[in-house]
């Protein structure tokens, strides 16, 4: 028999998964494990649950698939995270860098009819704060590059710091404080393989990344007018 409503820790696998899906990925026991920093053995048997309550299923290369109503759970909680967020920036000022970390902690106790109401009231974004599409609104983000692209020289406008991103709490504040959020431009000043590293010209310093943080935060391209 289906569960009627997903425990919270079964919406936080749900929204991984909807994720990775997403972004193309499969879905294996070995990343969910990486990414919700808990045991494999706690996985497997998360996911044992998961299939019986029609959540997921498995197929013979253990890959995992969503089912209808565990995209739509999914995608659910999502939108619930994300509006928790924008309540938390917009109408209680919680700084940028924080709001993933404090909306997690609420996400799960929003009614269908509150998130409605949150939707209303905070003019219906399409985006989360930073720069994330709500469900259905994945093709506003299809054009943005990984700021990893870039090229020394390249000029660029930050539009998204992806989900995993937001993860990594000391990662968010880094970026806050260095200027690297959504709408704000730079310069690639320099761009390094040997020890994989980007720096990066901001309105006010430069900061230097590495590679994989690169890959993690989404740019527009700014077109230098031809000579």
């Amino acid at each position: 028999m289906d569960a009627i409503n997903p425990s919270p820790t079964i919406e936080d696998y749900l929204g991984i998964m909807y994720t990775l899906d997403r972004d193309g990925e499969s879905i294996i026991g070995v990343k969910l494990s990486e990414l919700l920093e808990v045991s494999a053995p706690t996985v497997t048997v998360t996911l044992k649950r998961m299939i019986r309550d029609n959540w997921i299923t498995m197929d013979e290369k253990k890959e995992i698939h969503l089912t209808k109503k565990g995209s739509a759970a999914a995608a659910s909680i999502i939108r619930r995270h994300m509006l928790t967020e924008w309540m938390l920036s917009r109408i209680l000022d919680v700084p940028w860098s924080q709001v993933h970390e404090e909306a997690h902690k609420i996400e799960h106790s929003i009614s269908t009819d509150v998130a409605e109401k949150m939707q209303v009231r905070l003019d219906d974004p399409k985006l989360c704060p930073h720069g994330n599409p709500f469900p259905g609104f994945e093709e506003m983000t299809q054009a943005w590059i990984p700021l990893v692209d870039m090229e020394q020289g390249d000029r660029f406008i930050i539009r998204r710091i992806h989900e995993f991103g937001e993860e990594d709490a000391h990662l968010m504040d880094f970026l806050q404080r260095n200027g690297i959020q959504p709408a704000q431009q730079g310069l690639v000043k320099e761009k390094l393989g040997f020890n994989e590293t980007l720096t990066l010209q901001m309105a006010h310093n430069s900061v230097t990344l590495g590679l994989k943080t690169a890959k993690l935060i989404f740019v527009e391209k700014i077109e230098q007018p031809t000579v």
